[in-house]
């Protein structure tokens, strides 16, 4: 029998009793029963709340480990996917690294043969900027055999210097330096217009020459060019407008 129908069965007993058979011991002790039922009850549905509580929280939890297992599922195999995708790029980076050392082995040796035609055409061109143009092909040297410079920043720099050497043939230039001449060391204006001609002057603008390029030598020039010399050269410094001027693009010498 339930609790309730026990507790509904002595209710009607007492209602229905003869009360002229009742006694106050008998009333007392039903009553007693009726409280420690009603106690009995109240304590089996706190119990009964605490399991349904119970039940829901571990429902809850339940579901939440459902959902944690489902995201658990679908990045474990985006996971693998991504390892896969990995392991692709690690075996093209090995055939790229492959493949350039095969490359390396090509060009490194170009690139060694590049400077030294470079260096052996300074050594025979017209001789403008020359510690300058040596010092670069020295550092291209040095490049060559530093380990922590790539390749392709070497091959850079090569064709850097390859450049530069190009853009001499089509720029002029005025710039002041030293000049070897008859065992005496002057200080002079030097002036490049391409690699048509290459001229100087001295500094008090009373002396120039242009330089031989099949005869490796200065040629002393006419007081005629001093004036277009000098103008020549401060529109190469951008100190003056550009202007028609002569100047001398061979060789030959002009006696004074």
């Amino acid at each position: 029998m339930s609790i309730t129908k026990r507790i509904l069965y002595l209710i009607l007993l007492i209602i229905f009793s003869p009360l002229s058979s009742a006694n106050p011991d008998q009333l007392n002790s039903a009553i007693n029963q009726q409280d420690q039922i009603n106690k009995e009850a109240e304590t089996s549905q706190k119990k009964i709340n605490k399991l349904a509580d119970q039940s829901q929280r571990m429902l809850g939890e339940f579901k939440q480990t459902l959902r944690e297992t489902s995201n658990l599922k679908v990045y474990n195999n985006n996971l693998e996917k991504l390892l896969i995708s990995q392991k692709q790029e690690i075996q093209s980076l090995n055939k790229q690294y492959d493949e350039i050392e095969t490359t390396n082995q090509g060009i490194v040796p170009l690139m060694i043969r590049m400077i030294d035609s470079l260096a052996t055409f300074i050594d025979l061109d017209v001789p403008f900027l020359m510690t300058e143009r040596k010092n670069r092909i020295a550092a291209l040297k040095e490049l060559m055999v530093s380990a922590n410079i790539t390749t392709s920043e070497k091959y850079r720099r090569v064709m850097e210097a390859y450049q530069i050497e190009t853009d001499y043939g089509r720029t002029i230039e005025a710039y002041r330096g030293t000049l070897n001449s008859n065992g005496q060391q002057r200080t002079v204006e030097f002036l490049r217009i391409g690699r048509i001609t290459f001229l100087y002057q001295t500094l008090d603008g009373n002396e120039a020459g242009v330089w031989d390029q099949p005869n490796k030598k200065w040629n002393a020039l006419s007081s005629d060019y001093l004036t277009s010399i000098r103008k020549s050269i401060q529109i190469a410094k951008k100190q003056a407008a550009p202007e028609l001027l002569m100047l001398p693009v061979s060789a030959t010498k002009v006696e004074k």
